[in-house]
Formats: structure tokens, C-alpha cells, sequence
């Protein structure tokens, strides 16, 4: 299947942290075509700082497949991992990370710096960007938008 086709599975995830006011961030797991791991941002829900979609997603896998090694494994993912989850696929053995929209502020598969493919780690995940991007872009665009009219609003 295409790249988009899960994608746009990442998204539906993404979608439901937007309605429960979390950064709308999904993630998918993938193996021989057929997804084994959903998940989204839940850090305010759970109170928990490492409750990001690829954390949780990365967990779920795990617990599927009764390994830690997610050797043929991807990863469709609607924002650039930060370098906690960017490490997190490198200790997963992940095969390859799809990125839709990419994260100048905090992100390490190659904006702010690229764990992934910079440093001799003993496992190199492969990387792939810009899938989806103005549809992964949007709904963080439109998130963070009405947070700041919320936050507005109650001043």
C-alpha cells in the first residue's frame, strides 16, 4: 500500500488527541502491510511526559508481537519525532520512520538535528519525509490557533 494510505491513519489518530486537547499527534505501526500499533498524544490526558504517539505506539508493538525489536517494522507518524521518540526507534530497531510535517522547534530526524542518521547508533532507521505535509501541517496549524484564541478569550 502507499505511504498516504497510512498516513492517513496517523491523522485519524492525530484527530482524536485534537479532541481531547492534546497536541494533535498520531502514530502508526506497520508490519507486512498490515498496521499492528495505534496510538496518539496523551501527555495532558495522562499527566505522563512521555505519553507521545510513538512512545505509546512503539509500546503497543512491542506488546503484539511479544519482542522489543520491531526489526520489520514502520512507522507513519504526523510530526517529526523529538529526540526522546527519535531514540526510542533507534532502540525499537525500527526499519523506517514516514514523517508528514516536519518540527523546527524540537525535532530529530533532520530539522533541528537528525539522531537518526548523524550518529554511529549500532541501528540506522530510514527516514522518509513530506508525506501528507500540508494535511499534518494544517491540523497543528488549526490546533494551535484555537488554543490561543481559547487562551484569549479567557483573559
Amino acid at each position: 500500500m502507499e505511504p498516504e494510505f497510512f498516513m492517513q491513519e496517523a491523522l485519524q489518530e492525530a484527530r482524536k488527541a485534537y479532541k481531547k486537547l492534546e497536541v494533535p499527534v498520531g502514530a502508526v505501526i506497520v508490519k507486512e502491510g498490515k498496521i499492528i500499533a495505534r496510538a496518539y498524544n496523551e501527555k495532558e490526558t495522562k499527566k505522563n511526559t512521555i505519553q507521545h504517539a510513538e512512545i505509546t505506539a512503539i509500546q503497543r508493538a512491542s506488546k503484539k508481537l511479544k519482542t522489543w525489536r520491531l526489526l520489520d517494522c514502520e512507522m507513519y507518524v504526523t510530526l517529526e519525532p523529538c529526540p526522546m521518540c527519535a531514540g526510542a526507534l533507534i532502540q525499537a530497531r525500527m526499519k523506517k520512520v514516514y514523517i508528514g510535517a516536519m518540527d523546527y522547534k524540537t525535532g530529530a530526524c533532520g530539522s533541528v538535528l537528525n539522531l537518526l542518521e548523524d550518529y554511529p547508533f549500532n541501528h540506522k532507521v530510514e527516514i522518509q519525509t513530506g508525506i501528507m505535509q500540508e494535511e499534518c501541517e494544517n491540523i497543528l496549524t488549526q490546533f494551535f490557533k484555537e488554543l490561543r484564541k481559547q487562551k484569549k478569550n479567557k483573559k
